[in-house]
C-alpha cells in the first residue's frame, strides 16, 4: 500500500527559492553598505593623516568705530582706472639671472570727482529781488584719493633671480606688494588729473543745481565757480 505525502496546507515548493532570493539580496545590500562605509572611513582617515592639510581659522577682533565725520559735498562723477605697472629692480654688476626682479602689476581703481557745499561762502546764494533768479557761486570739483580694488588689482607675472628667490624663501613675508599698490595708486591718480573727470563733475553739479532750483520755482538758474568772474 503506497503512501501518499501531503505538503502542508499553505505552503509552496517555490518557497525556498523565494527565501533564497531574499537572503542574497540582503547579502548584496549588505555588501554595498560595508563598501560605502569603507570608502568614506578612507577619506575621512586620509584627510585627518594628511600633513599638508590646511584650514582656514579667523580669529580677528571685532571692528572698531574710531571716529564719523559729516560731510557736505556731491559726488558728481566717478572715473575708472586700470594701470600696468612694469616695476624693474636690477643689480649694478650682476646678471637678471642671478640678482634682479621685473614684475608686471595690473592695477584697477576708480577716483571719485566731488564738489565741497561745506565751504560755500555766506554770499554764495543770491536771489533777485522778483524771485526769479538765483545764482550760485561755485569751487570747482576736486578729485578723491584713488580708490585701489583689490578683487581687480594682481601680479601678472613676475621674473625673479636666483638670490631672489632665496631671499623670498627664507624671508617670513615674502613678495611684499605694497610698493605695487602705492605706485599703482599714483598713476591712477595723475591719469584722474589729467582727464576731463574734473570737468565732467563740474557739468554734472551745474545740471543738478539748475534741476533743483527750476523745481522750486526758478525760471533762471546761474551756476559760477569761483574762479569766474
Amino acid at each position: 500500500m503506497n503512501r501518499q505525502t501531503r505538503a502542508p496546507q499553505g505552503s509552496s515548493p517555490a518557497e525556498p527559492a523565494n527565501r533564497r532570493s531574499r537572503r542574497g539580496w540582503r547579502w548584496l545590500a549588505g555588501l554595498l553598505f560595508l563598501a560605502l562605509l569603507l570608502v568614506v572611513g578612507a577619506r575621512l582617515a586620509l584627510s585627518w593623516l594628511d600633513p599638508f592639510d590646511e584650514r582656514t581659522v579667523d580669529r580677528s577682533g571685532p571692528v572698531l568705530l574710531r571716529s564719523i565725520h559729516n560731510l557736505s559735498r556731491f559726488e558728481a562723477a566717478t572715473g575708472n582706472f586700470q594701470v600696468v605697472v612694469d616695476l624693474e629692480k636690477d643689480a649694478a654688476f650682476l646678471p637678471d639671472a642671478i640678482k634682479g626682479t621685473r614684475t608686471l602689476f595690473v592695477g584697477a581703481g576708480s577716483v571719485d570727482a566731488y564738489v565741497d557745499f561745506g565751504s560755500l561762502a555766506k554770499d554764495a546764494i543770491t536771489v533777485s529781488a522778483d524771485r526769479t533768479t538765483v545764482t550760485v557761486r561755485l569751487p570747482h570739483a576736486q578729485l578723491e584719493k584713488p580708490n585701489l580694488d583689490n578683487t581687480r588689482s594682481y601680479v601678472f607675472a613676475q621674473q625673479r633671480g636666483l638670490l631672489d628667490r632665496v631671499s623670498d624663501f627664507l624671508s617670513s613675508s615674502p613678495q611684499n606688494q605694497q610698493e605695487l599698490y602705492v605706485l599703482a595708486e599714483k598713476k591712477i591718480a595723475d591719469a584722474a588729473t589729467s582727464s576731463d573727470l574734473r570737468a565732467r563733475a563740474d557739468q554734472n553739479t551745474r545740471a543738478m543745481l539748475q534741476g533743483m532750483l527750476g523745481s522750486l520755482g526758478f525760471t533762471d538758474v546761474v551756476v559760477q565757480y569761483s574762479s569766474e568772474p
